[in-house]
């Protein structure tokens, strides 16, 4: 029974290679103003030189919690958090209006931000955005669980100027808009020139990259010189084969039909695949008793941070695992139970990996089809840092691809980097608008 879930979940290499070959035509659709799966959004921004200066605040929303932080850039790649405080979205913030989420994190950036000194703040929004400027952009659509009335169409860089301006709050600019993936990208790049795509694997992920901006064809100005960081919003990338248990999340989901790699590689759907196959194990008697249906029938109520415990697990018998599963309700459960279902979340969890490491490639690839240059990429997100081997699975996969190639590309964990960026975005939009 586990074999054949085995199956329905595996890529080879094959597969694989599609993947990679079906992403950058996806890529290049999206670049020239095409219909795609695949936003290759202009960030407005390029690679920080590494001398940007000045004390600076960053306000980073992309999730149930949200930080703000204050930045002080010394030049030459060297930064000073000055300090820092987090936020938990309350839920009328997250499914309510506008007015209260923006309302709400005014009140907070009043309470971080003493008054008196001007200061520039950047602002990374980590939702799908139709940039325009450096300091402007249009949601796209919520993700993530998000459904805020009265955003989605609009710039959400005027709705928290607006908040802010209702709160009294005049001494603070917002000079830049960036997506979290963009802001891991600039935080590395400010001390490391090689640093050229960044990826974000947490609850939802994404990525983006640098590219010429001669290749953004749908980005129309006459000096094509240079380059521009691309947000692919790659969770959307809808070109890979699905199984039974893929269709049951995407079907209850509240988008069905979109984010399709997110819902196979994002920390907030992999325990919700664990939980539908672990469910449909033991209405089929493989898996514990019947009674213990009732522990798996509520939607996301096994967490994707119980797998990393779960995949962890090297106890004789897996008694960690069998002390979570007594913590969830399984009273019960036989050593041969509880392999099974650290099987069940390595099929998930290594998917998620292969997946990941193919659309990776084909974004290096695209900057550099030879592969012949070094690329940092960098990476945050809780499923990258916490999993256990997630990224060992990640690099593996890259490896068994490019296999001497490979030493090109490193992955490098640049944490909080979605508000250091934003931060150094903010310097940036002093001059570029």
């Amino acid at each position: 029974m586990i074999r054949n879930i085995e199956k329905s979940f595996e890529f080879s290499d094959i597969e694989l290679k599609k993947i990679i070959k079906d992403f950058q035509s996806e890529m290049f659709l999206g670049l020239s103003g095409q219909k795609s799966s695949l936003k290759m959004i202009p960030a407005f921004v390029d690679r920080p030189t590494g001398a940007e200066k000045g004390r600076l605040i960053a306000l980073d929303l992309g999730g149930t919690n949200f930080r703000i932080l204050e930045l002080l850039l010394l030049g030459r790649g060297k930064a000073v958090k000055v300090k820092e405080k987090k936020y938990l979205l309350p839920q009328n913030c997250i499914l309510g209006t506008s007015v209260e989420l923006f309302g709400f994190i005014a009140q907070k950036i009043k309470d971080f931000s003493s008054e008196g000194e001007n200061k520039l703040l950047g602002f990374t929004f980590s939702f799908p955005v139709k940039q325009t400027s450096i300091n402007s952009g249009i949601l796209l659509h919520w993700t993530k669980g998000f459904a805020v009335r009265g955003v989605e169409g609009k710039d959400v860089v005027y709705l928290l100027e607006k908040a802010l301006q209702a709160k009294g709050i005049g001494n603070i600019k917002v000079s830049a808009l960036a997506n979290d993936t963009v802001g891991t990208l600039v935080a590395r790049a400010y001390s490391d020139h090689d640093c050229d795509v960044g990826v974000i694997w947490g609850t939802g992920t994404n990525a983006c990259y640098r590219e010429y901006l001669s290749k953004i064809l749908k980005y129309k100005v006459d000096d094509k010189a240079g380059g521009m960081i691309v947000n692919i919003e790659w969770g959307n990338f809808n070109k890979l084969k699905s199984s039974l248990y893929d269709l049951i999340l995407d079907q209850a989901s509240i988008n069905p039909g979109f984010q399709m790699l997110e819902k196979m590689v994002s920390g907030m759907y992999q325990g919700e695949l664990v939980r539908l196959i672990i469910l449909d194990l033991i209405r089929l008697n493989f898996l514990f008793d019947v009674k213990s249906e009732k522990v798996f029938v509520r939607p996301t109520s096994f967490k994707t941070e119980y797998m990393s415990l779960i995949e962890a697990d090297k106890t004789l018998n897996l008694t960690a695992t069998l002390k979570l599963l007594k913590d969830l309700g399984v009273n019960e459960s036989r050593p041969e139970d509880r392999l099974s279902v650290q099987k069940v979340c390595n099929i998930v969890s290594l998917r998620a990996a292969k997946i990941s490491a193919a659309v990776l490639i084909a974004v290096i690839q695209k900057i550099d089809p030879g592969i012949f240059c070094k690329h940092t990429v960098a990476a945050d997100g809780s499923v990258f840092e916490r999993h256990p081997k997630f990224s060992q699975n990640v690099n593996k996969t890259i490896k068994g691809i490019l296999k001497r190639k490979s030493r090109n590309i490193k992955i490098v964990l640049t944490k909080d980097g979605s508000g250091t960026g934003a931060a150094i975005i903010a310097a940036l939009g002093r001059t570029r608008k």
